[in-house]
């Protein structure tokens, strides 16, 4: 299993819980020493930047790829430029997208649609276009709530955009109950090619 952007909040939660779970894990990041987790003999970490793929890892070694890279470490236009590679490797998908972009715009309810615009604006378009090539290559996408640090919630599910009731109160979950939910997707592969909300 491959983690794209395990260096960041949820990518570090993705790594954890896929060792503990017991995979073998490919960790790629623009920037090795970022990795914080203790040194593990499943754990190979590989240098990868979005925006060089020339040099961007192979991936034919692993058999799924779970990526939580974010427009905000990655800078404009790595959404896009990590979609495609992923798109272009061949290889099973875990995307993690937002609710509130693209097809899921207003699945978050209005209250959630306005903090949206005013938190994230023109990056929303960037988050959709990403989303879209994910799917287009078979990928699961995950249009997850606000994220909060917190334990993993014990009744966390996940529901298919046409499925989500629209809530009146803007949702949050926990990095930590979206990671696992991840990567319960990672080792299904139950909704490839669909757009899925994880709820608590």
């Amino acid at each position: 299993m491959a983690v794209l952007g395990a260096s960041g909040r949820v990518g570090r939660l993705l790594v954890d819980q896929a060792l503990e779970r017991g995979h073998q894990v490919v960790a790629l990041v623009r920037g090795p020493e970022r990795i914080t987790v203790p040194a593990s003999r499943r754990l190979d970490v590989r240098q990868a930047d979005v925006f060089s793929p020339q040099a961007f890892p192979a991936l034919d070694d692993v058999d799924v790829a779970v990526s939580a890279i974010g427009i905000g470490k990655g800078g404009p236009g790595a959404l896009v430029a990590g979609a495609r590679l992923l798109a272009a490797a061949h290889v099973r998908t875990v995307w993690l997208g937002a609710l509130g972009s693209g097809r899921s715009e207003r699945a978050g309810g209005l209250i959630y649609q306005a903090v949206m615009r005013m938190a994230v604006g023109a990056e929303l378009a960037e988050k959709a276009e990403a989303d879209q090539i994910a799917l287009d290559a078979g990928a699961t996408v995950f249009h997850a709530p606000d994220l909060k640090d917190g334990p993993l919630s014990p009744g966390r599910r996940l529901v298919p955009l046409a499925g989500l009731r629209r809530p009146l109160l803007p949702p949050r979950m926990s990095r930590a109950t979206v990671a696992a939910l991840m990567l319960d997707e990672a080792e299904s592969g139950d909704h490839g090619g669909e757009i899925v909300v994880p709820i608590n």
